[in-house]
């Protein structure tokens, strides 16, 4: 049995109620097939930013010039501004983006999940995105179709996704991504 809900058309969907996925939420941040590309290379940002490594206590970060830093061992939160230096400062790491809403049920039952992958995987930079309206430039520069949907990055390019609530098939592509 589908869930539905009364969608406002104050924010520009349809006024029909929508049926609720169990394991995807569409958010109204979705993405056009035209803005969905972009390079993932930051060849200028590299030239113009140092990366310095840093250990502290256990956990490895990585640090840009604006302040940005890659951490692992612990799920960090980004933003628009603050998403691609921080990619940037993972260098070579796996990077894990988790694009979330607050509204979205299936994104609340996997956020202590990615929790306890982060603290396990201390090898690779985990990150959440709130695909709110402020962070909407981003969602749609990735292409984000619905939530939660899980970019996997190495070396400044997506190379995997995983969309849904699929703990499982996520671990899996963490994994192949980093052997190769």
């Amino acid at each position: 049995m589908a869930l539905r809900l009364p969608i406002s058309s104050s924010h520009g969907l349809a006024s029909t109620p929508a049926p609720i996925s169990t394991t995807t939420c569409r958010p109204a941040v979705l993405a056009t097939a035209a803005a969905q590309k972009r390079s993932l290379l930051l060849a200028t940002a590299s030239e113009t930013r140092g990366v310095a490594p840093v250990r502290s206590s256990g956990i490895e970060t990585s640090t840009v010039g604006l302040g940005c830093e890659a951490v692992t061992g612990q799920v960090t939160e980004v933003n628009k501004d603050t998403f691609w230096p921080i990619v940037e400062a993972a260098g070579d790491k796996v990077v894990v983006l988790d694009m979330y809403t607050e509204w979205c049920g299936p994104c609340k039952v996997m956020a202590p999940k990615f929790q306890e992958m982060s603290e396990k995987n201390l090898d690779v930079v985990f990150l959440k995105l709130d695909c709110n309206q402020d962070n909407k430039p981003l969602a749609k520069e990735l292409g984000i179709k619905v939530v939660p949907t899980f970019k996997i990055l190495k070396g400044g390019k997506v190379v995997k996704e995983v969309t849904g609530a699929k703990i499982d098939e996520l671990a899996q592509a963490i994994d192949t991504v980093n052997s190769d």
